[in-house]
């Protein structure tokens, strides 16, 4: 017995591990779902409260990553992220991956919430996936390029430790706070009315644009090989911060659309 609790303690740790260095991390996910969550309107509310069994965006906002180890659902794998060659100007449909990608899986995710004939079921895998694709989306390094798999090619070190620019921007950046989500939530701008419609302003590839135009930023940035630590962390924090935030809001946008 004691040998099988040790051997399940093991195996639920490896999933931790390898949950926590995807996407924004289990904290910064929450940190966008929970702003999504106190900006939805009434009506988003109750629809999301009745699919969710009342439980809160930030309750499943990393099931998208939680479910990756899962064989039957690895299929999924490509939607957290898209790709656009550096020299084209825009996302073409047809040229985009069979497998599927970010734009596709946030289009597929408001069709299945929308459709009346959809079972609850199929709803409630579509909301978790979409709050977390919402977040995935604000990570500028899922916006990347597909020659250095969204920069996770690009070895750098964080203080003394190996790592990569894509994991730095994941997680490494936000867990160095050691801030709950909800914390990161307090901490991100107070913003007027009109902030808040400028941020929600668009359209779903408006803000894929708008995040590879960032990478490319963060790209021009940083040297395979480099040393990164805290005048990197001071220059860079509050840009997390801002995509947290914008995450949240715009994933507010669309499920207040949705039940409109």
């Amino acid at each position: 017995m004691k040998k099988l609790i040790a051997a399940l303690f093991v195996s639920f740790s490896l999933f931790n591990v390898q949950a926590a260095d995807s996407d924004w991390g289990k904290t910064g996910h929450r940190a966008t779902a929970e702003i999504a969550e106190n900006n939805l309107n009434k009506k988003a509310q109750e629809a999301i409260g009745d699919i969710l069994d009342g439980r809160r965006l930030a309750f499943v906002a990393n099931y998208a990553d939680d479910i990756k180890s899962d064989p039957e659902y690895r299929k999924y794998g490509p939607w957290h992220y898209v790709n656009i060659h550096p020299d084209a100007k825009k996302y073409v449909a047809e040229e985009a991956s069979e497998d599927g990608d970010l734009v596709q899986a946030i289009r597929k995710c408001i069709q299945v919430l929308k459709d009346k004939d959809a079972t609850r079921s199929e709803k409630q895998f579509h909301l978790k996936m979409l709050v977390h694709f919402v977040g995935d989306l604000h990570q500028p390094f899922h916006v990347g390029h597909a020659s250095d798999k969204g920069g996770n090619d690009i070895q750098v070190r964080w203080f003394n430790d190996g790592s990569n620019i894509h994991r730095v921007w994941d997680s490494q950046m936000i867990d160095f706070y050691q801030m709950s989500y909800t914390e990161l939530v307090i901490n991100t701008r107070d913003l007027s009315k009109s902030e808040r419609k400028e941020i929600q302003d668009g359209k779903l590839l408006d803000w894929v644009y708008e995040s590879r135009e960032m990478a490319e930023e963060l790209y021009a940035g940083v040297e395979n090989g480099e040393k990164l630590g805290y005048s990197y962390m001071y220059e860079h924090m509050p840009t997390v911060l801002n995509q947290l935030q914008k995450g949240g809001l715009r994933l507010a946008k669309i499920l207040n659309d949705i039940y409109s």
